[in-house]
């Protein structure tokens, strides 16, 4: 369900990001179309040997790739698995933590447009995993990933298990509703008024989303990426208002809100050093 996903989710911090944007980019071959194993799902594999995730329920797909060192590259693929689909280059913010564990990490997945990607676009994504995470058994989220005009999150492990291709995670419109519309800890009957009794997504449908991940020094921070924030994305909460880099982020921090109010700090916490 959604706030259990949101526990673990959006964009890494400056120095990670800085590690992403570092990484070496290799050409990699097509997916090679093989015919589909026994079984319910009957997903291809590919000769990355990664993982196929499914996207909005196999609407679209993605292949994972976990290298030495704690690189991630993440594929995206069509409905497909052979086809190679080029989306909008954008900073994914991904989330990893050791299997079962209770806490997660946060880290960037930059765009590393492959040979052939059209300007702008891109299929493939690349990030370094926490050093103490390399080659570990993990679970990820990427909290949000646009492709056209929808928006999904997706969820996978670096070992899938027997038949399980990931799950997707777009957001459910009803889990959506009860995150935002029901008081609880420092989310106050009072912040839902006056957000006007409405979710995120709602408010904020069509604005499109960019990521300032080299925020200067005094500017405001979002409280979940701490990149920097966005005028346009605000949000009362415990009667404050606070900015954020795009409406995922202000999904985690409402249920960070709700379900951990000691952490949430005031809105002037939230700055550039």
């Amino acid at each position: 369900m959604i706030q259990s996903l949101r526990r673990i989710f959006c964009v890494g911090a400056i120095l990670v990001a800085a590690g992403c944007s570092n990484s070496s980019v290799s050409t990699v071959p097509e997916v090679a179309k093989i015919a589909p194993s026994s079984g319910e799902h009957g997903h291809q594999a590919s000769k990355h040997g990664g993982i196929v995730v499914p996207i909005g329920s196999d609407s679209y797909h993605a292949e994972a790739v976990f290298e030495k060192g704690g690189i991630l590259r993440l594929f995206t693929l069509g409905q497909n698995e052979a086809v190679i689909l080029e989306i909008e280059a954008q900073p994914l913010t991904g989330y990893v933590k050791i299997e079962g564990g209770p806490e997660a990490e946060s880290f960037v997945l930059a765009p590393k447009p492959l040979p052939g990607d059209k300007a702008g676009m891109t299929s493939q994504f690349v990030g370094h995993l926490p050093k103490e995470m390399a080659g570990k058994k993990v679970e990820v989220t990427i909290s949000s990933i646009r492709i056209g005009a929808e928006r999904f999150r997706i969820a996978f492990k670096s070992s899938a298990d027997a038949g399980d291709h990931g799950m997707p995670a777009k957001v459910i419109d009803d889990d959506e509703k009860k995150l935002y519309l029901t008081p609880g800890g420092k989310y106050t009957a009072a912040d839902i008024l006056a957000n006007g009794s409405e979710t995120a997504s709602q408010k904020y449908k069509g604005i499109k989303v960019t990521h300032d991940v080299k925020p200067q020094s005094g500017d405001k921070l979002c409280p979940i990426s701490m990149t920097k924030a966005n005028p346009k994305f605000t949000w009362v909460v415990d009667g404050k208002t606070y900015e954020f880099c795009c409406p995922p982020c202000i999904d985690e921090f409402i249920a960070l809100a709700k379900e951990k109010p000691g952490e949430i700090q005031p809105p002037e916490f939230y700055r550039q050093k």
